[in-house]
């Protein structure tokens, strides 16, 4: 059965003293692809840096006396695990939490931090989740599941409720989906208040389980998954948010590990926002298609626990996959201040070098030649196209870029 609007704004009632409501930001940039108005709901900046706590608050303020005793167990990725641990502490709940041996180390410290006993076990949600079962056989705690229970759609779908309250004139909502709790919640919401509104929701496609469910009419497990984006990496949908998913969601869409990188990128340089690859997943959706979206369009930004390292390595990625970065291998005749003029060129067309490597023993190099290897910062493609002219217009032998 579909939760209902009124369920969700009841949820709504419990959640207010708890949750933020998260700001609704305009995005100049995207409204200049897609002609129109662009809002950012921006969840990243909810409490636990997601929109987790919606759902996981839900779930466990309605457990009874007797399983608050028992106390609960999660597996999650990062984003869940902290928002149980955060529910369970303002619930005063014993928590368990097993997370892949990869997650991230900011999410493991700061679900340590919020008091759960964090156990680490598998490489991928799904195999934490088994943990996570086990442990609530052995032990009678309850499985504080990340998507598969009415109340976790409660919950997240209270998301929905504010986009509309913030955004009355909406015509286009693109979410995130793994599991599919979050999109699920959203639809059920919009769906009875608004149902001319269309609904997207967007999926890694080096982890989208959710084409290949739909078109088989029930869920499939992936066989395998590889993605930055590991707040969305599930392997299957539950049945109860494939049943939402499958009456509610107008199309699922997927984009690449460049799509998303840019889409960080963007959130970070215009928007100023500090966003994870599954958090701008819905970001980078728009920008590579932005004419499948009909504005006023509000895009989820579900979550924003992105490790600094991740963070930095997205940065390179999305400048290089924005055509910020040029690299260039070249021969250059082996004469004091060759190399001396080449970098000054580079620089005089607005190149910023970054790293240089230079050759003169390599067995394919004609006598009198050297091989130089320039990685530089650029303005874009346009400016990449243009020093790759100058260069072969100033007689230089290009023999690759990147």
């Amino acid at each position: 059965m579909l939760v209902t609007a009124d369920e969700i704004a009841a949820a709504a009632r419990l959640l207010e003293p708890v949750v933020r409501r998260t700001p609704m930001e305009s995005s100049r940039p995207l409204a200049e692809l897609v002609g129109g108005p662009v809002f950012l709901k921006c969840e990243n900046l909810q409490r636990t840096g997601s929109f987790k706590i919606r759902g996981a608050y839900t779930r466990m303020a309605r457990l009874s006396a007797q399983e608050r005793r028992a106390g609960v167990v999660a597996a999650s990725a990062g984003n869940h695990a902290q928002g149980v641990a955060l529910a369970a502490q303002l619930l005063d709940l014993p928590a368990v939490v097993f997370m892949p041996e990869g997650a991230s180390i900011a999410k493991i410290a700061a679900t340590r931090a919020y008091g759960a006993t964090v156990e680490l076990t598998g490489a991928t949600l799904d195999d934490a989740l088994v943990a996570a079962r086990a442990h609530a056989d052995r032990t009678g705690a309850v499985l504080a599941h990340p998507f598969d229970h009415p109340d976790l759609l409660r919950g997240q779908g209270t998301v929905g409720l504010e986009i509309l309250e913030q955004v009355p004139e909406v015509a286009t909502i693109v979410v995130a989906a793994g599991g599919g709790g979050l999109i699920s919640g959203v639809a059920a919401a919009v769906r009875t208040l608004r149902p001319d509104v269309t609904i997207v929701a967007v999926q890694a496609e080096r982890a989208a389980a959710w084409p290949g469910s739909l078109q088989a009419g029930r869920p499939v497990r992936l066989t395998e998954m590889a993605t930055m984006a590991d707040g969305i990496a599930v392997g299957e949908p539950s049945a109860l948010t494939f049943g939402h998913v499958r009456q509610l969601v107008d199309e699922v869409v997927t984009v690449g590990e460049d799509d998303l990188s840019r889409a960080m990128l963007l959130c970070l340089e215009r928007a100023k926002l500090v966003v994870e690859p599954s958090g701008a997943a819905p970001v980078a959706a728009i920008m590579t298609a932005p004419h499948r979206f009909p504005p006023p369009v509000v895009a989820v930004l579900s979550g924003g626990n992105v490790d600094p390292l991740l963070l930095l390595h997205t940065i390179q990625h999305g400048l290089a996959a924005a055509g910020r970065f040029l690299s260039l291998r070249l021969r250059i005749s082996d004469r004091p201040g060759s190399l001396a003029a080449l970098l000054d060129a580079i620089g005089r067309w607005g190149g910023n070098i970054l790293d240089v490597e230079h050759s003169r023993v390599l067995t394919s190099l004609p006598v009198g030649q050297v091989e130089v290897s320039l990685r530089m910062e650029t303005r874009g493609a346009e400016h990449c196209a243009l020093i790759g002219d100058r260069l072969r217009e100033a007689g230089y032998r290009v023999l690759e870029t990147d």
